[in-house]
This record gives C-alpha cells, structure tokens and sequence, in this order.
C-alpha cells in the first residue's frame, strides 16, 4: 500500500533533489485549492517514481530533462536543470541532452532549452568548459 511511506519517501527524494528550500517554498504556497496537488506530486512522482531502483536519480534527472524540452515548459526545465546537479549531472551532459534534443524534438525547442541552460548556470555561477 502507497499510504504515508509513499509520501515520506517522495519528500525526502524532493528535498534530496530539489533542495530544502523549494520544497519548503512549494509546502509555503500549499492552500485549500492546491494541497491535493501538492501531495499528489510527493506521494507519487517523487515517492513511487522517482525511487524505483530501475534507474539512477542521475539518469532519470537526464531524461526528465530531454522530455521537458518538447513540452516548452521553462520554468519545470530550468528548476530540473538546477536539480541535476544534485543527482550528479555535469553540464557537458545537459548540454549533450540538448543537442541530441534539436534533431528528434526541434530546433526551436532545443534553443529555448539552450538560452534556459545558460540562464541557470549564470544564475549559479557556472561556466562551460571543454
């Protein structure tokens, strides 16, 4: 049964990889209409998905990230590109995931993705290097 370890589970992976405090700003801004939301998202994306051991956290941040791309979902993006580096993701692989990207879900998409990428490693001071 899922019940409240499903939940405990997907909170400590959602801290784990999102960091404590966009957890807490997310657990801040639950209210009447979006706490359902809220605890589906721990109980099941982040408590029965995210800890299935079929796959690494580092190889599920990559491929959560290659399927953002197509959908043009900036914000969901950038917060999976912060959060790959916390599962170990190097920049050289979000940019490899990128341009992999451009051939099977678009030009557009993939430069969207592209300018997002390197808006968050300015914002975390990190820079590109071969």
């Amino acid at each position: 049964m899922v019940g409240e370890d499903g939940f405990d589970r997907g909170m400590h992976v959602r801290r784990t990889v999102l960091g404590s405090a966009h957890v807490d700003r997310a657990n801040r801004n639950k209210n009447e209409f979006n706490t359902d939301f809220q605890e589906f998202i721990s109980q099941y994306a982040w408590g029965e998905i995210w800890t299935r051991p079929g796959l690494s956290k580092h190889t599920r941040s990559l491929i959560t990230l290659s399927m953002l791309i197509p959908l043009n979902k900036k914000a969901e993006f950038k917060m999976h590109v912060r959060a790959a580096f916390n599962n170990g993701v190097a920049v050289a692989e979000i940019k490899e995931v990128i341009l992999q990207s451009g051939i099977y879900c678009g030009l557009p998409a993939a430069n969207d993705a592209m300018h997002s990428a390197e808006e968050v490693f300015e914002e975390l001071g990190l820079e590109y290097k071969e």
